[in-house]
């Protein structure tokens, strides 16, 4: 075997090789050093080979830790054990178990890098570590990190977009759409690489590959593929994704370490329910929890854009909100100028008393693009930062979504830790638009609601294009992008989409808000095209969550079609959608929601629904194409 010859050794010298278990021994990760002293691991699944031998190792810009490595030591397996809270998505109350263990590295100079490994039952995660200590600050050039699939390995993947490209240089922002069902070795076409989470398929094993953890000390990556190695590699940021004078690629004093690399791993519903994502970040900075109230908004600017942003309109939108029992109502572009201050303080006024609370939109931006929107650059100094929430908090805001963010180079990742710090120190919630991967933040800060990171519905309303795309684009999206991190798609048109031949059904749109996984849910559909339908879907819409106790994927593949149950309470949300233009039955298994019955809104027959009642009996549900259905199972 290929792993065995790379690591013999001659008898009775020191092992270069560990070897760590899952709890359940369903996955074994070997690592080690190679006979040409360079750092590997490799995965099995079932005692079958699923990722084979990959690379490890860094290089600093003082110090080598990829060629020329020791293998010294590897610690006990130590069992870790993990329980924490939620406040949105997938799972409330979470309990991560894994089985851990370190590999100490030493290079040609005796310095020394560690490599942990976490392996759980539902994938593993391994992170570096430099131990030492000094007074000088270190710089990393590049993660030789590799990742090696069989030839054969299928994957979804989102191009990375050129940085500083774009409309008024916005780009990268996320906001790509992914290439489904590709070779691993394809290239990217903008030949930047690909950004996470990136999933594979190869025979009956699913990969999901994200990162989590990345503090301000460290830039956020990305994959690309290397024809050398054959492997995707993790990369840092291209040289534009920086703020001005600000650190690019990661450096720091150490002691140091990376962010994980998490790989969820097993069949397609272990992935999709999968919570490594926020089981490997940091544990929330404050239980100071008691203003953070997931819910849904209404949002002016998603159908009736910048025009929209008026005293009169916004008042109609808070009463929109207040109609559909909302906790929020978004006011976006230039509401400083088209509204203004004292205006702004009169609506949240009358807000309070429909028990709404308003969000308001930011220019993040600095030198790094050229948009005109405003208030800009409000957030860019500790001063500014603290004096804008104070003044919120003093005007009785609920929250803040600020867009227009320059890429995942270092000072860009401190930028959004310092935002997120001192928004939760005056009780803000934060959205950030224009932005990266959440990476798991919103364990850490739960004033963190969302994030866009996705071509989502205001993209669907620029261009046709982009609304023949979005049936398979949101089939595809429980399994990538809104897998681990809270994504701001802003869904939902049940009417009509001006200049716009939307191609998903009424049913399908109703579909998304429940779908999609966002501490604060915008809602796209207007209080005018809300009046025209039925009443059944206005009461269903007046109470859903967004905070879910549990959740399970029921079927599905990616960019085909999905159904997804999630539950609040008592109650049981079983949601799908049909990404492909010909009609399905789906079978499913609900038997694990015991002797519960309710009702099911699908697509009519003449009318955009029809609804009827069901239980938890029921064994095949079927599509019109393109389109969905959600069911309410009490």
């Amino acid at each position: 075997m290929l792993a065995l010859a790379i690591v013999s050794c001659c008898p009775n010298q020191k092992s270069k090789t560990t070897t760590i278990e899952s709890p359940d021994h369903s996955i074994t990760i070997e690592a080690g050093v190679t006979k040409n002293n360079t750092a590997y691991y490799l995965v099995k699944k079932n005692a079958e080979v699923v990722l084979d031998t990959s690379h490890l190792g860094i290089i600093r810009k003082d110090a080598d830790f990829y060629s020329n490595l020791d293998f010294s030591e590897a610690s006990d397996n130590q069992e870790i054990s993990d329980k924490y809270t939620l406040l949105h998505g997938k799972q409330k109350e979470v309990a991560y178990k894994a089985n851990q263990k370190t590999i100490t590295l030493l290079n040609s100079n005796k310095d020394t890098l560690q490599v942990v490994f976490n392996v759980s039952n539902d994938g593993f995660a391994f992170k570096y570590v430099f131990p030492q200590t000094s007074d000088d600050v270190k710089y990393i050039n590049e993660e030789k990190t590799t990742f090696n699939f069989k030839p054969a390995t299928k994957a979804w993947l989102q191009p990375l977009a050129k940085a500083k490209t774009g409309w008024s240089e916005t780009n990268p922002s996320y906001e790509e759409h992914y290439k489904k069902d590709i070779s691993v070795d394809t290239p990217s076409e903008i030949g930047q690489g690909w950004v996470y989470p990136a999933l594979f398929n190869s025979e009956d094993t699913w990969y999901a590959i994200s990162e989590a953890y990345v503090e301000a000390n460290y830039a956020g990556s990305h994959l690309k593929y290397n024809a050398d190695a054959k492997a995707l590699q993790v990369t840092f940021p291209q040289p534009e994704e920086k703020m001005k004078n600000g650190a690019l690629n990661p450096e720091s004093k150490l002691p140091w370490e990376t962010p994980w690399r998490i790989v969820a791993l097993g069949d397609l519903a272990t992935v999709t329910n999968s919570t490594l994502g926020t089981d490997l970040a940091k544990p929330a900075i404050t239980k100071d929890t008691d203003y953070v109230l997931p819910g849904l908004a209404s949002w002016s600017w998603a159908i009736l854009k910048d025009n929209s942003i008026t005293y009169d309109i916004t008042k109609q939108f808070i009463d929109y909100a207040g109609d559909m029992k909302w906790p929020y109502c978004l006011i976006d572009v230039n509401w400083d100028t088209r509204i203004g201050d004292e205006k702004i303080k009169e609506l949240v006024a009358y807000a309070k008393t429909k028990d709404v609370k308003l969000i308001l939109w930011y220019n993040s931006a600095g030198d790094w693009n050229s948009t005109p929107y405003e208030p800009k650059n409000r957030f860019l100094t500790a001063e500014s930062r603290e004096a804008e929430f104070k003044k919120l908090s003093e005007w009785g805001i609920g929250g803040v979504k600020i867009d227009f963010f320059g890429g995942d180079g270092q000072s860009f990742m401190e930028y959004y830790h310092q935002i997120l710090q001192s928004a939760a120190k005056h009780h803000i919630l934060v959205n950030f638009h224009g932005t990266t991967l959440p990476r798991g933040w919103q364990r850490t800060y739960p004033n963190l609601m969302t994030m866009e990171a996705i071509i989502g519905f205001e993209f669907i309303s620029f261009d046709q294009r982009n609304a023949d795309e979005a049936p398979s684009h949101c089939a595809m999206l429980p399994f990538t992008r809104n897998l681990f991190d809270p994504m701001d798609f802003t869904p939902m048109a049940l009417d009509t989409i001006p200049g716009i031949n939307r191609r998903t059904t009424s049913a399908f749109e109703l579909a998304l808000p429940t779908l999609f996984l966002s501490g604060i849910q915008h809602i796209a559909e207007t209080p005018m095209g809300m009046a025209k339908m039925p009443d059944y879907v206005i009461n269903y819409l007046q109470d859903i969550p967004t905070d879910w106790d549990e959740s399970k994927y029921i079927a599905g593949y990616p960019g085909k079609d999905v159904i997804i149950a999630r539950r609040k309470g008592n109650s049981w949300f079983v949601t799908g959608i049909n990404g492909e233009d010909k009609p399905k039955e789906i079978a499913v298994d609900l038997s694990f929601i015991k002797g519960k019955s309710g009702y099911m809104i699908t697509d009519g027959d003449t009318e955009k629904f029809t609804k009827k009642d069901v239980n938890s009996a029921i064994e095949k549900i079927s599509f019109k194409p393109y389109g969905g259905f959600i069911m309410k199972l009490n």
